[in-house]
């Protein structure tokens, strides 16, 4: 049967090295990781979904939890006969990581969590997704995208990025994103889990993200037993689109230790 989400599977021919999933946030699709992309399939398998109700996907309306989004990228690996990977997420796609690797335990070989935070959603958090969600659904996405894009990347962001992440914006499904919206109101408390994540991990943050903080992002580098921080100077909430070639460098370092190391369970 054919996967239920659209993908791009980059170099899926035999490599001894360890396979690359990358998740990406919301609103967005996986044209935000076009940068790593371009650098990471020269060599290695690297595979990008589009999330159910994002980009190429279909959608689901209703309520769409991230239990759903991991049992779908969970789904599509088995398709593609990918045993063991590492698993990059950013924002929303890096707590639909953490789901993963609760269901997925030791195929995860790497964890790599950007501008994202394990906590559960407070009551007013909840209440402010809810709110909107039915705010998308009435109106649309340009509104939010034009209020949120110099949050999403820095104002002093290049025009060709900003332009990049709006045009993600926009194009969203307003069904689809208020689907994961709601999803994402419900989330369980992921700290726990990552006390007990055994492979190596790397945080990325953006030294100007105001949805999830520096401070986050170390507070989750030190619940995570063997995990490397790295705060991105001159950058948001998209480090990998604002700052490429740094990611991409910092990235790179980490999948080579990965690579090297010996396997062994998540937890």
């Amino acid at each position: 049967m054919p996967p239920f989400l659209a993908y791009d599977d980059k170099n899926p021919g035999t490599s001894a090295r360890t396979p690359l999933v990358l998740v990406h946030g919301h609103p967005f699709d996986r044209t935000m990781w076009a940068p790593q992309l371009a650098a990471f399939a020269d060599g290695r398998r690297v595979i990008a979904p589009d999330l159910r109700g994002y980009g190429a996907s279909p959608v689901t309306p209703g309520t769409v939890p991230l239990s759903r989004h991991a049992r779908d990228i969970e789904e599509l690996l088995g398709f593609l006969k990918v045993d063991a990977f590492v698993l990059a997420g950013l924002s929303m796609g890096g707590q639909i990581a953490m789901e993963c690797c609760a269901r997925l335990g030791d195929r995860v070989r790497g964890l790599v969590l950007a501008d994202t935070l394990p906590d559960p959603e407070t009551p007013e958090g909840r209440r402010a997704r809810t709110a909107m969600a039915g705010r998308l659904l009435a109106e649309g996405m340009r509104g939010y995208a034009d209020e949120v894009l110099e949050k999403m990347v820095a104002p002093y962001a290049d025009p060709q990025v900003k332009a990049h992440v709006h045009g993600m914006m926009t194009a969203t499904s307003p069904e689809g994103a208020a689907a994961s919206l709601r999803g994402r109101a419900e989330r369980p408390d992921y700290r726990p889990l990552l006390t007990r994540v055994t492979v190596p991990a790397l945080v990325v943050v953006g030294a100007d993200d105001t949805f999830t903080p520096v401070a986050d992002a170390r507070a989750m580098h030190a619940l995570l037993p063997h995990s490397t921080l790295h705060v991105s100077e001159g950058a948001a909430h998209m480090p990998n689109l604002e700052r490429p070639e740094e990611f991409n460098e910092v990235l790179g370092r980490f999948l080579a230790r990965v690579d090297a190391a010996p396997t062994g369970p998540t937890g």
